[in-house]
Parts: C-alpha cells; sequence; structure tokens
C-alpha cells in the first residue's frame, strides 16, 4: 500500500458528492432499524428480513459500486490517472491501494450500519448482528476488488455495475437457484449463517464454497486490475 495514493484517494472520494451517497444508505438502513423498533417489529424475523433484503441485497452492493468504482474511474475519465502513473509507483501497488481504500470504505459505511440496526432490533440475539457485520464486511471487501477492476476496464462501469448489482445480484442471484453460489451477497449470507443461530437465517450456499471464491475472487480482480492499469500508455490511451 502506497500511503501518498492512498491519501489522495480519499481525499478525492470523501470530498465529493459521493460521500453523500455514502452516507444515504447506510442512515436509511438505521433509520428502518428504529422504524421497525418503534413500532414494535423489533424480532428475529424483522431483523433477518432486513439484513438480507435491505443490508445485504440492496445496501452492500450500490456501497461497492459507489466505492469500488469511485477510487479509480474519476481519474480515468478526467485523465488524472496518467499523473499518477507517471510517478515512480508500480502499477499493481497503485491497483492494491486503491482496493484497500474501497474495502476500507465499505468496513466503515456498510459493516459497521449493518451491524449497529441489527444489534437496535435484536441487540445480540443469535449472533444475527455480528454475523451479518461480519458477511457485510467480507463480501464488501469482494466488491471492493470487482467493481475497482470494472472501474478500469470499461468507461461505463457505473450502468454495467448498476445492472450487475440490481439484476444479477438482487434478483438472478435471488431467484434462481443455481445463480446463487455465484452471488456476492449469497456468499454474505452464508457467512452470517455460520455465526448466527437464528432459525430465520438459512442459505443454500454452503461455507466451504462460500469463502474460496470471496478469496479468489477478490485476489483475481485485484490482481487484474494491476494488470489492466499496465496497458495504460502515459497519453492516457489504453
Amino acid at each position: 500500500m502506497n500511503a501518498v495514493v492512498a491519501g489522495i484517494t480519499y481525499r478525492a472520494l470523501l470530498g465529493r458528492r459521493r460521500i453523500i451517497l455514502l452516507l444515504l444508505l447506510p442512515l436509511a438502513l438505521i433509520g428502518l432499524a428504529l422504524l421497525l423498533r418503534l413500532f414494535g417489529e423489533g424480532d428475529q424475523r424483522s431483523a433477518v428480513l432486513l439484513m438480507q433484503n435491505f443490508a445485504i441485497g440492496t445496501m452492500l452492493p450500490l456501497l461497492g459500486l459507489i466505492a469500488g468504482t469511485g477510487v479509480i474511474a474519476p481519474e480515468i475519465d478526467d485523465g488524472t490517472i496518467i499523473h499518477l502513473m507517471s510517478k515512480p509507483i508500480s502499477r499493481p501497488v497503485i491497483a492494491r491501494t486503491k482496493f484497500l481504500v474501497a474495502a476500507s470504505l465499505l468496513a466503515l459505511f456498510a459493516a459497521v450500519p449493518t451491524y449497529v440496526s441489527a444489534w437496535l432490533l435484536v441487540r445480540n440475539e443469535d449472533g444475527i448482528a455480528p454475523g451479518f457485520a461480519l458477511g457485510a464486511l467480507v463480501a464488501g471487501i469482494a466488491y471492493a476488488a470487482v467493481f475497482l477492476l470494472l472501474g478500469v476496464i470499461t468507461r461505463h462501469a457505473v450502468t454495467i455495475g448498476i445492472v450487475y448489482a440490481l439484476v444479477w445480484e438482487s434478483l438472478v442471484g435471488n431467484l434462481v437457484p443455481g445463480a446463487r453460489k455465484f452471488s456476492i451477497q449469497q456468499w454474505a449470507q452464508s457467512i452470517a449463517d455460520q455465526i448466527s443461530g437464528s432459525p430465520f437465517l438459512r442459505t443454500d450456499v454452503s461455507l466451504g464454497f462460500a469463502v474460496p471464491a470471496i478469496i479468489i475472487v477478490t485476489l483475481g480482480a485485484v490482481l487484474w486490475t494491476g494488470h489492466r492499469l499496465r496497458a495504460f500508455s502515459l497519453t492516457g490511451d489504453e
């Protein structure tokens, strides 16, 4: 990790309108949890449904898209990435640093609010709060890598990412049994299920598949991003 690149990336991302987008979804999640609690729906079933459908199913992939593409795609679009790559910093180091920045943002804006909202509903009953928080953290790392790569290989990363997050992850990954094994959010729920003993949480993807899949996807995407950056010339052409 390069501290200079990380500092520039944090300032650029958190100083733009993306910080508002990064805050809106977690605040909405916590707000929904508070409303459920106030109206007497603070039970395990409500908590698991909120975590599955909103925290993991909607918030996490969208935050992954915002953070993953946001750490590099704007620099490619406006050409400032060329100034960075002209420095004596290897392209794989740039890729790894951008990934770590995106992953850290997802830990803060996804995993922490997931724990807080679940805790507001059921405290630490049956490990629901820590289970989904860990699932959000690990899956957020995978999303950071996937969307980072997407930001490098196409200038339509946001559009493609939205289609992927909302169609594949939220629709196909939930409704088509065979596709669930290839859904990051299903991997997140598999991890949550291993920690939580709630009878309302059941997953179709085994931990033995989910963990290696997350590792392969994450490492593969980061390595591929570094390789793609090597293809950029200092004139901005690929």
